[in-house]
């Protein structure tokens, strides 16, 4: 049987993004921040007779060798990528190739992507078999949907790092588990890939590992989970394994992820997750307000202390940065100071504070057009790769003004340079300090080796890098020397509050543009210029500006 050519084409994402850090990145010699784990997961997939080329858009420009050679392309991105997407699917089909589209938003909106050829919807472990077999059969169109029951990922094999040019990423991600058990309004995760969290086996995840080991790669790996604690029973058996696997191999990598904030109330999760080289956990907080929390159906964070929860994961040496919400229905006229007070009292150094954004065929979305509240999508919520001056996507129940007004006063005080860097240079005493965090009933793991010529290299290029920023960013420099400084007398976490530190080159310029779109916003709301979406005729729609 003949081999079929598929090139995994990855959209842009769009420029103005909180997480697109591309400043950080290059500072360390990356390209961007993340590989596409989907596609090369897709690859993984693809029948052993099957060739497979990637092309990442935001590391690379497209090859037109690689053009040439495919015999059908993929395409695949979230919403934020929907603008390149669809502009990729033209473009590819005006080559003459073949498209194929899949992944989360073609599965959330599929009918944004009538121009693909074929529309591929859910998890690819439930639909690729379908499709390969539609195209051996010389189909060259269709629409192909998962069943309603979901697939087992313990039969996902390894993804095809090989295909990656690893050091074009400032990281690379894996993943345990998809799903989440929880029920937020306003998330889309519980919509694609269900509230019962399915998890790898332990071999499969250390097979992931060792691939990734054999390639060379050393450093920062992301669990890209949804939430890595929504199934505790699982993560609990697979972490000593990976501690383990850690300490067999010299500790090469260190962790990141994302979980929920009731991973504080559990020691001995929090001294598994330590040992085995996580230093990083994003959680969603989102208000300071029990009510908006219970409103929105995020009451697990309403049955705790957020700060004293915050500094709980902080003292078992795992730093925490944070996503925030504003503009729920019931949000408090004074919303934006209990917001900016509780970010300083927890010194969250990194905060993602977000617009609320109604994502496609989510509760949140569902009632807002009951209530007939929803604006039709709007070119500036592809241009945006986030919700921040692009959210909003609906009618407010008060004032639209006063909301505005609140985030802009939340982002303002938050990325201030010295609110900013006061909240690193108190972590740094905050991070790894047990005193006042729950004790483990078990004893503590052993101390990990220092080895003194890694150390010694490590800081040669963290120095190196700050050097850099000296030249390149002298005023930003006058805030980081003093965290460096700081730092010093804390060897083990110098890199880790550094590159904190650095993310100031990208979010003090980021915060500051999101301050003037946001005024630009008011300011027309209050000179009787904005119209309401619902009530405006679009000359253009983002598939027509593609196609």
């Amino acid at each position: 049987m003949s081999g079929v050519r598929v090139l995994l084409l990855y959209p842009r994402f769009a420029q103005a993004s909180f997480w697109r850090n591309l400043e950080l990145a290059r500072l360390k010699g990356a390209r961007c921040m993340a590989p596409p784990l989907g596609l090369i997961t897709v690859a993984a997939l693809l029948p052993a007779h099957w060739e497979a080329r990637l092309c990442d858009l935001n590391a690379r420009p497209l090859d037109p060798a690689d053009l040439a050679w495919a015999d059908v392309v993929f395409v695949s991105g979230m919403l934020p990528q929907r603008q390149e997407a669809l502009a990729a699917v033209a473009a590819m089909k005006a080559a003459g190739k073949v498209v194929v589209v899949g992944g989360p938003d073609v599965s959330s909106s599929p009918e944004a992507y009538e121009a693909a050829d074929f529309r591929v919807l859910g998890e690819a472990e439930a639909t690729l078999s379908a499709f390969v077999a539609a195209w051996e059969r010389g189909e060259r169109s269709g629409l192909i949907a998962a069943p309603d029951e979901r697939p087992d990922v313990t039969r996902t094999p390894v993804p095809r790092f090989d295909l990656l040019h690893l050091p074009d990423y400032l990281f690379v991600g894996v993943q345990f588990s998809r799903g989440c058990p929880f029920t937020c309004e306003f998330c889309d995760i519980i919509e694609l890939y269900g509230r019962v969290p399915r998890t790898k086996t332990t071999e499969q995840m250390l097979a992931e590992l060792d691939a990734l080991y054999a390639l060379g790669y050393r450093g920062h790996v992301d669990f890209v989970d949804d939430n890595l604690i929504g199934n505790k029973k699982a993560v609990k058996a697979f972490l000593p394994h990976l501690i383990a696997w850690q300490h067999a191999h010299g500790h090469p990598f260190h962790f990141s992820t994302e979980a929920s904030l009731n991973l504080a109330d559990d020691p001995a999760l929090l001294d598994q997750m330590a040992a085995a080289g996580f230093y990083l956990v994003f959680v969603g907080i989102e208000s300071p307000d029990p009510e908006v929390l219970r409103s929105t159906q995020k009451k697990q964070n309403t049955r705790r202390d957020i700060a004293a929860s915050v500094h709980r994961i902080y003292a078992a040496g795992i730093v925490v940065i944070a996503g925030f919400i504003v503009g729920f229905d019931n949000e408090a006229p004074d919303a934006a100071d209990a917001m900016a007070e509780l970010i300083e009292e927890a010194a969250i150094p990194v905060v993602s504070l977000g617009l609320l954004y109604a994502l496609p065929d989510t509760q949140l979305s569902r009632r807002l057009e009951r209530e007939g509240r929803m604006f039709p999508l709007r070119e500036e919520d592809f241009r945006n790769g986030d919700q921040t001056s692009a959210g909003l996507n609906f009618a407010t129940l008060e004032p639209r003004v006063d909301v505005l007004r609140r985030y802009r006063e939340v982002y303002a005080r938050v990325y201030a340079p010295r609110a900013f860097f006061g909240r690193i240079r108190r972590l740094s005493e905050l991070v790894g300090r047990q005193e006042g965090a729950v004790k483990s009933p078990e004893p503590p793991p052993p101390p990990t080796p220092i080895d003194i010529r890694q150390l010694v290299a490590d800081l040669g290029r963290l120095f190196g890098v700050l050097a850099t920023v000296t030249w390149r960013h002298p005023r930003t420099a006058v805030h980081v020397w003093p965290v460096v400084l700081r730092g010093m007398k804390r060897l083990d976490r110098l890199e880790q509050l550094l590159s904190l530190a650095l993310f100031y080159m990208h979010l003090g310029p980021f915060s500051r543009k999101v301050v003037r779109d946001i005024s630009q916003q008011m300011a027309e709301i209050e000179a009787g210029a904005w119209v309401d979406p619902r009530a405006a005729q679009p000359t253009q729609t983002p598939l027509r500006a593609a196609e």
